[in-house]
Protein backbone atom coordinates (compact mmCIF):
# COMPACT_ATOMS: atom_id res chain seq x y z
CA UNK A 1 0.00 0.00 0.00
CA UNK A 2 0.89 3.50 -0.34
CA UNK A 3 3.06 5.00 2.50
CA UNK A 4 1.58 8.51 2.14
CA UNK A 5 -2.56 8.61 1.38
CA UNK A 6 -3.20 11.71 2.90
CA UNK A 7 -5.38 13.93 0.84
CA UNK A 8 -5.58 17.96 1.47
CA UNK A 9 -8.83 19.16 2.13
CA UNK A 10 -10.72 22.24 1.75
CA UNK A 11 -11.28 23.43 5.26
CA UNK A 12 -14.09 26.40 4.15
CA UNK A 13 -17.91 26.05 5.70
CA UNK A 14 -19.11 25.30 2.37
CA UNK A 15 -22.34 26.03 1.08
CA UNK A 16 -25.31 27.28 2.98
CA UNK A 17 -27.31 24.49 4.14
CA UNK A 18 -30.11 25.32 6.53
CA UNK A 19 -31.64 21.73 6.53
CA UNK A 20 -28.64 20.61 8.36
CA UNK A 21 -28.26 23.37 10.74
CA UNK A 22 -32.00 23.15 11.23
CA UNK A 23 -31.41 19.35 11.69
CA UNK A 24 -27.99 19.90 14.79
CA UNK A 25 -30.38 22.56 16.45
CA UNK A 26 -33.05 19.91 17.09
CA UNK A 27 -30.75 17.62 18.36
CA UNK A 28 -29.49 20.51 21.31
CA UNK A 29 -33.25 21.18 21.38
CA UNK A 30 -33.85 17.87 22.99
CA UNK A 31 -31.63 18.07 25.92
CA UNK A 32 -28.16 17.86 24.44
CA UNK A 33 -25.87 20.15 24.91
CA UNK A 34 -23.62 20.67 21.59
CA UNK A 35 -23.49 19.20 18.31
CA UNK A 36 -20.90 19.82 15.76
CA UNK A 37 -21.42 18.24 12.07
CA UNK A 38 -19.13 17.81 8.96
CA UNK A 39 -20.91 17.03 5.16
CA UNK A 40 -18.91 15.83 2.10
CA UNK A 41 -20.82 15.53 -0.71
CA UNK A 42 -21.60 16.30 -5.02
CA UNK A 43 -22.02 20.12 -3.04
CA UNK A 44 -18.84 20.27 -1.54
CA UNK A 45 -18.11 20.74 2.56
CA UNK A 46 -20.40 21.88 4.76
CA UNK A 47 -19.40 22.31 8.67
CA UNK A 48 -21.74 23.46 11.39
CA UNK A 49 -22.25 23.45 15.22
CA UNK A 50 -25.58 24.00 18.02
CA UNK A 51 -25.67 24.47 21.26
CA UNK A 52 -22.54 25.22 23.88
CA UNK A 53 -19.01 23.98 23.87
CA UNK A 54 -19.44 24.06 27.86
CA UNK A 55 -22.61 24.69 30.30
CA UNK A 56 -22.85 27.85 31.40
CA UNK A 57 -21.04 29.59 28.59
CA UNK A 58 -22.40 31.01 25.30
CA UNK A 59 -19.37 29.83 22.69
CA UNK A 60 -20.89 26.72 20.64
CA UNK A 61 -18.94 24.01 20.19
CA UNK A 62 -15.61 24.55 17.28
CA UNK A 63 -16.37 22.58 14.12
CA UNK A 64 -12.56 21.42 14.12
CA UNK A 65 -13.03 20.55 17.78
CA UNK A 66 -11.83 17.08 19.43
CA UNK A 67 -14.02 14.74 20.68
CA UNK A 68 -14.13 11.28 22.16
CA UNK A 69 -15.57 8.47 19.66
CA UNK A 70 -16.39 5.61 21.36
CA UNK A 71 -17.24 2.35 19.62
CA UNK A 72 -15.74 4.20 16.20
CA UNK A 73 -12.52 2.96 17.94
CA UNK A 74 -13.83 -0.61 16.21
CA UNK A 75 -13.88 0.34 13.07
CA UNK A 76 -9.99 1.57 13.27
CA UNK A 77 -8.77 -1.05 15.11
CA UNK A 78 -10.67 -3.88 12.52
CA UNK A 79 -8.87 -1.68 10.16
CA UNK A 80 -6.01 -1.99 11.48
CA UNK A 81 -5.74 -5.82 12.14
CA UNK A 82 -6.67 -6.12 8.30
CA UNK A 83 -3.67 -3.87 7.29
CA UNK A 84 -1.74 -6.56 8.82
CA UNK A 85 -3.46 -9.23 7.36
CA UNK A 86 -2.10 -7.52 4.17
CA UNK A 87 1.04 -7.72 5.46
CA UNK A 88 0.77 -11.43 6.26
CA UNK A 89 1.48 -10.65 9.91
CA UNK A 90 -2.16 -11.92 10.86
CA UNK A 91 -4.60 -14.70 9.46
CA UNK A 92 -8.16 -13.82 9.20
CA UNK A 93 -9.19 -16.97 9.58
CA UNK A 94 -6.63 -18.03 11.96
CA UNK A 95 -7.22 -19.27 15.41
CA UNK A 96 -7.16 -16.49 17.48
CA UNK A 97 -5.62 -18.66 20.06
CA UNK A 98 -2.73 -19.07 18.32
CA UNK A 99 -1.51 -15.27 19.30
CA UNK A 100 -2.86 -15.23 22.32
CA UNK A 101 -2.27 -18.85 23.96
CA UNK A 102 -2.22 -17.30 27.50
CA UNK A 103 -6.12 -17.32 27.67
CA UNK A 104 -7.09 -20.63 26.27
CA UNK A 105 -9.70 -19.59 23.88
CA UNK A 106 -11.81 -21.80 22.28
CA UNK A 107 -9.82 -23.19 19.11
CA UNK A 108 -13.04 -22.08 16.94
CA UNK A 109 -13.08 -18.63 17.61
CA UNK A 110 -11.00 -16.99 14.40
CA UNK A 111 -9.20 -13.57 14.39
CA UNK A 112 -12.71 -12.91 11.59
CA UNK A 113 -15.10 -13.85 14.60
CA UNK A 114 -13.32 -10.97 16.77
CA UNK A 115 -14.22 -8.53 14.38
CA UNK A 116 -17.53 -9.60 13.28
CA UNK A 117 -18.90 -10.16 16.93
CA UNK A 118 -19.32 -14.07 16.51
CA UNK A 119 -17.04 -15.35 19.25
CA UNK A 120 -19.72 -15.72 21.58
CA UNK A 121 -17.42 -14.38 24.23
CA UNK A 122 -19.28 -12.63 27.01
CA UNK A 123 -18.76 -8.50 26.96
CA UNK A 124 -16.56 -7.48 29.87
CA UNK A 125 -18.69 -4.14 29.94
CA UNK A 126 -22.02 -6.42 30.52
CA UNK A 127 -24.62 -8.35 29.21
CA UNK A 128 -28.50 -8.22 28.68
CA UNK A 129 -30.07 -11.40 27.70
CA UNK A 130 -33.17 -12.38 25.66
CA UNK A 131 -35.18 -12.16 29.36
CA UNK A 132 -34.25 -8.99 30.14
CA UNK A 133 -31.76 -10.71 33.05
CA UNK A 134 -28.97 -7.69 33.05
CA UNK A 135 -25.10 -9.22 34.06
CA UNK A 136 -22.83 -7.05 35.30
CA UNK A 137 -19.47 -7.20 33.64
CA UNK A 138 -15.89 -6.58 35.11
CA UNK A 139 -15.84 -2.56 34.57
CA UNK A 140 -17.86 -0.57 36.85
CA UNK A 141 -21.22 -0.15 34.99
CA UNK A 142 -23.73 3.47 35.44
CA UNK A 143 -23.71 6.29 37.99
CA UNK A 144 -21.86 6.62 41.35
CA UNK A 145 -19.96 3.47 40.50
CA UNK A 146 -18.67 4.61 37.27
CA UNK A 147 -18.10 8.49 38.67
CA UNK A 148 -16.15 6.79 42.02
CA UNK A 149 -13.47 5.03 38.82
CA UNK A 150 -13.17 7.48 36.66
CA UNK A 151 -9.62 8.02 36.80
CA UNK A 152 -8.56 4.05 37.73
CA UNK A 153 -6.19 2.68 35.39
CA UNK A 154 -7.18 -0.89 33.67
CA UNK A 155 -4.65 -3.06 31.91
CA UNK A 156 -6.47 -4.97 28.59
CA UNK A 157 -6.04 -8.83 30.29
CA UNK A 158 -7.77 -7.25 33.71
CA UNK A 159 -10.31 -6.39 31.19
CA UNK A 160 -11.05 -9.42 29.21
CA UNK A 161 -10.28 -12.12 31.59
CA UNK A 162 -13.03 -11.99 33.78
CA UNK A 163 -15.28 -11.97 30.58
CA UNK A 164 -13.76 -15.10 29.29
CA UNK A 165 -14.70 -16.78 32.56
CA UNK A 166 -17.95 -16.03 32.01
CA UNK A 167 -20.05 -18.66 29.91
CA UNK A 168 -20.30 -17.95 26.35
CA UNK A 169 -23.22 -16.33 24.65
CA UNK A 170 -23.22 -19.05 22.18
CA UNK A 171 -21.08 -21.44 20.01
CA UNK A 172 -18.02 -19.50 18.21
CA UNK A 173 -19.78 -18.65 14.79
CA UNK A 174 -23.29 -19.46 15.34
CA UNK A 175 -24.84 -16.54 15.91
CA UNK A 176 -23.75 -12.25 16.51
CA UNK A 177 -23.57 -10.43 19.79
CA UNK A 178 -21.87 -7.33 20.16
CA UNK A 179 -19.02 -7.62 22.68
CA UNK A 180 -16.30 -5.23 23.67
CA UNK A 181 -14.12 -8.10 24.71
CA UNK A 182 -13.80 -9.32 20.75
CA UNK A 183 -11.94 -5.41 20.18
CA UNK A 184 -9.77 -5.64 23.62
CA UNK A 185 -8.64 -9.54 22.84
CA UNK A 186 -7.95 -7.72 19.19
CA UNK A 187 -5.62 -5.10 20.39
CA UNK A 188 -3.78 -7.80 22.06
CA UNK A 189 -3.50 -9.78 19.00
CA UNK A 190 -1.84 -6.97 17.43
CA UNK A 191 0.28 -6.37 19.76
CA UNK A 192 1.63 -9.75 20.10
CA UNK A 193 1.69 -10.58 15.96
CA UNK A 194 3.80 -6.86 15.77
CA UNK A 195 5.94 -7.37 19.11
CA UNK A 196 5.13 -3.27 18.92
CA UNK A 197 2.02 -1.46 21.44
CA UNK A 198 -1.56 -0.98 19.63
CA UNK A 199 -0.77 2.75 19.21
CA UNK A 200 2.74 2.64 17.64
CA UNK A 201 0.81 0.35 15.00
CA UNK A 202 -2.41 2.29 14.72
CA UNK A 203 0.32 5.52 13.89
CA UNK A 204 2.40 3.90 11.42
CA UNK A 205 -0.38 2.01 9.47
CA UNK A 206 -3.56 4.44 9.91
CA UNK A 207 -2.79 7.56 11.34
CA UNK A 208 0.26 8.41 9.94
CA UNK A 209 -0.27 7.25 6.09
CA UNK A 210 -3.59 9.37 6.43
CA UNK A 211 -2.20 12.12 7.98
CA UNK A 212 -4.75 12.07 10.85
CA UNK A 213 -2.87 14.91 12.85
CA UNK A 214 -6.18 15.24 15.20
CA UNK A 215 -6.96 11.74 16.04
CA UNK A 216 -5.07 10.16 19.33
CA UNK A 217 -4.98 6.82 21.06
CA UNK A 218 -4.52 7.51 24.71
CA UNK A 219 -4.44 4.47 26.32
CA UNK A 220 -4.59 5.99 29.67
CA UNK A 221 -4.71 9.40 29.52
CA UNK A 222 -7.38 11.37 30.59
CA UNK A 223 -6.41 14.41 28.34
CA UNK A 224 -8.39 15.94 25.43
CA UNK A 225 -6.22 18.01 23.20
CA UNK A 226 -7.99 21.66 22.55
CA UNK A 227 -10.19 22.73 21.20
CA UNK A 228 -12.71 20.46 22.62
CA UNK A 229 -16.63 20.55 24.00
CA UNK A 230 -17.26 19.49 26.91
CA UNK A 231 -19.07 15.86 27.81
CA UNK A 232 -21.59 16.30 30.96
CA UNK A 233 -23.10 12.64 32.80
CA UNK A 234 -26.02 12.82 34.39
CA UNK A 235 -27.06 10.07 37.05
CA UNK A 236 -28.87 9.49 40.36
CA UNK A 237 -26.58 9.49 43.78
CA UNK A 238 -28.80 8.90 46.94
CA UNK A 239 -31.61 10.13 45.34
CA UNK A 240 -30.52 13.15 44.04
CA UNK A 241 -30.14 14.16 40.36
CA UNK A 242 -26.62 15.08 39.65
CA UNK A 243 -24.74 16.27 36.51
CA UNK A 244 -20.56 15.64 36.49
CA UNK A 245 -18.55 16.83 33.29
CA UNK A 246 -17.10 13.97 31.92
CA UNK A 247 -14.35 15.49 29.84
CA UNK A 248 -11.63 14.11 31.58
CA UNK A 249 -11.85 10.39 32.43
CA UNK A 250 -9.80 7.45 32.04
CA UNK A 251 -10.28 5.51 29.05
CA UNK A 252 -8.43 2.30 29.85
CA UNK A 253 -11.82 0.79 30.68
CA UNK A 254 -13.00 0.54 27.54
CA UNK A 255 -9.44 0.20 26.01
CA UNK A 256 -9.61 -0.37 21.49
CA UNK A 257 -13.26 -1.34 22.04
CA UNK A 258 -13.74 2.54 22.30
CA UNK A 259 -11.21 4.84 23.57
CA UNK A 260 -9.92 7.36 21.07
CA UNK A 261 -10.03 10.81 20.32
CA UNK A 262 -10.95 12.19 16.93
CA UNK A 263 -12.09 15.21 15.21
CA UNK A 264 -14.89 15.14 12.43
CA UNK A 265 -12.14 16.24 9.14
CA UNK A 266 -9.66 13.22 10.61
CA UNK A 267 -13.14 10.71 10.55
CA UNK A 268 -14.06 11.82 7.14
CA UNK A 269 -10.80 11.71 5.89
CA UNK A 270 -9.95 7.77 7.35
CA UNK A 271 -13.88 6.74 6.80
CA UNK A 272 -13.54 8.14 2.95
CA UNK A 273 -9.82 6.72 2.47
CA UNK A 274 -11.32 2.80 4.01
CA UNK A 275 -14.32 2.79 1.63
CA UNK A 276 -12.62 3.77 -1.34
CA UNK A 277 -9.97 1.49 -1.13
CA UNK A 278 -6.76 3.14 0.07
CA UNK A 279 -6.07 1.77 3.06
CA UNK A 280 -6.76 -2.31 1.99
CA UNK A 281 -6.68 -4.19 -0.83
CA UNK A 282 -9.96 -4.79 -2.28
CA UNK A 283 -10.48 -8.16 -1.25
CA UNK A 284 -10.20 -7.48 2.13
CA UNK A 285 -12.44 -4.88 1.99
CA UNK A 286 -15.05 -6.93 0.43
CA UNK A 287 -14.30 -9.30 3.61
CA UNK A 288 -15.46 -6.00 5.45
CA UNK A 289 -17.93 -4.89 3.97
CA UNK A 290 -20.17 -8.65 3.90
CA UNK A 291 -22.29 -8.11 6.67
CA UNK A 292 -23.43 -10.55 9.26
CA UNK A 293 -27.33 -11.21 8.17
CA UNK A 294 -28.49 -10.71 11.81
CA UNK A 295 -27.35 -7.23 12.48
CA UNK A 296 -25.61 -6.43 9.65
CA UNK A 297 -21.86 -6.03 11.00
CA UNK A 298 -19.28 -6.63 8.97
CA UNK A 299 -15.74 -6.25 10.37
CA UNK A 300 -15.63 -3.28 12.31
CA UNK A 301 -18.51 -1.87 10.34
CA UNK A 302 -22.17 -1.87 10.06
CA UNK A 303 -23.32 -2.26 6.42
CA UNK A 304 -27.01 -0.32 6.46
CA UNK A 305 -29.41 -0.46 3.75
CA UNK A 306 -31.99 2.49 3.11
CA UNK A 307 -35.34 2.07 2.44
CA UNK A 308 -34.58 3.18 -0.75
CA UNK A 309 -32.68 0.36 -1.60
CA UNK A 310 -29.01 1.89 -1.18
CA UNK A 311 -26.86 1.15 1.02
CA UNK A 312 -24.08 2.94 3.51
CA UNK A 313 -21.63 1.88 5.60
CA UNK A 314 -21.47 3.43 9.13
CA UNK A 315 -19.85 3.12 12.78
CA UNK A 316 -21.28 5.16 16.12
CA UNK A 317 -19.93 5.02 19.26
CA UNK A 318 -21.41 6.57 23.06
CA UNK A 319 -20.76 6.63 26.14
CA UNK A 320 -20.95 8.89 29.26
CA UNK A 321 -21.26 12.41 28.15
CA UNK A 322 -20.30 11.94 24.09
CA UNK A 323 -21.66 10.13 20.97
CA UNK A 324 -20.36 10.24 17.56
CA UNK A 325 -21.40 9.80 14.22
CA UNK A 326 -19.34 8.33 11.11
CA UNK A 327 -20.96 7.41 7.86
CA UNK A 328 -20.23 6.59 4.20
CA UNK A 329 -20.79 5.73 1.01
CA UNK A 330 -19.46 2.97 -0.97
CA UNK A 331 -17.63 4.86 -2.63
CA UNK A 332 -16.35 6.84 -0.05
CA UNK A 333 -17.45 10.04 -1.84
CA UNK A 334 -20.30 11.19 0.78
CA UNK A 335 -19.67 11.17 4.11
CA UNK A 336 -20.70 12.66 7.17
CA UNK A 337 -19.24 12.60 10.23
CA UNK A 338 -19.65 14.54 13.82
CA UNK A 339 -20.17 14.81 17.59
CA UNK A 340 -22.74 14.84 20.05
CA UNK A 341 -22.09 16.10 24.00
CA UNK A 342 -24.64 15.12 26.44
CA UNK A 343 -25.93 17.86 28.93
CA UNK A 344 -27.65 18.42 31.88
CA UNK A 345 -30.96 17.57 31.06
CA UNK A 346 -33.18 15.71 33.51
CA UNK A 347 -34.43 13.17 30.62
CA UNK A 348 -34.64 9.50 31.29
CA UNK A 349 -32.08 8.19 28.58
CA UNK A 350 -34.29 5.83 26.77
CA UNK A 351 -35.97 9.29 26.00
CA UNK A 352 -32.86 10.99 25.06
CA UNK A 353 -31.51 8.29 22.96
CA UNK A 354 -34.86 8.45 21.11
CA UNK A 355 -35.00 11.79 20.28
CA UNK A 356 -30.81 11.64 19.74
CA UNK A 357 -31.91 8.44 17.18
CA UNK A 358 -35.21 10.47 15.51
CA UNK A 359 -32.61 13.18 14.01
CA UNK A 360 -29.94 10.90 13.56
CA UNK A 361 -32.24 9.21 11.12
CA UNK A 362 -33.24 12.64 9.49
CA UNK A 363 -29.91 13.62 8.71
CA UNK A 364 -28.82 10.32 7.02
CA UNK A 365 -31.99 11.09 5.15
CA UNK A 366 -30.42 14.75 3.82
CA UNK A 367 -27.30 13.33 3.44
CA UNK A 368 -27.68 9.99 1.91
CA UNK A 369 -31.50 9.98 0.95
CA UNK A 370 -31.60 6.85 -0.91
CA UNK A 371 -27.98 5.86 -0.93
CA UNK A 372 -25.89 4.52 -3.55
CA UNK A 373 -26.40 1.50 -5.53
Amino acid sequence: MSESLHTVTNTDAGPDRPELQKAIQEIVDSGFAGVQLRVHDERGQWVGSAGVSELGGAAKPATNGHFRIGSITKTFTAALVLRLVAEGRIGLDTPADDYLPEFGLDRRITVRMLLQHTSGLFSFTGEVYEDGTVVPGGVPGVGKEWMDNQFRTYRPEELVRPALAKPARFEPGTDWNYSNTNYVLARLLIEQATDRSYAEEMRRLILGPLGLTGTVVPDASPEIPEPHAHGYYGYEDAGQWKVADTTRFNPSWISAAGDMISTSQDLHTFFSALMSGKLLPSPLLAEMRTPHPKMGYGLGVFVEELDGGGTILQHNGGFWGWAALMYSTPDGRKTLTGSVTSGEAKLDWPALVGAFEKVKQRLVKEVFGDGQR
